[in-house]
């Protein structure tokens, strides 16, 4: 597993998911509970995690919706 993205941005995780998976790449948030501890602030950021195989496909597939750096 790799890391794919780390934001604080709540809506960005989901439509990633929802873009990978529509190329046909499986994406694992992390860190989605994360409120709990932070008391629903956003401060700690959360993490996309994609197979090793599928990493430099989904860094492709942000770049071409400028969704990543």
């Amino acid at each position: 597993m790799k890391e794919l993205l780390r934001t604080t941005d709540p809506l960005l995780i989901p439509r990633v998911v929802d873009l990978l998976a529509s190329e046909g790449i499986e994406a694992f948030p992390l860190d989605a509970h994360m409120s709990v501890l932070e008391g629903s602030l956003g401060i700690l950021p959360r993490r996309l995690m994609v197979a090793d195989r599928d990493h430099f496909m989904a860094k492709a597939i942000l770049r071409d919706f400028g969704l990543h750096d």
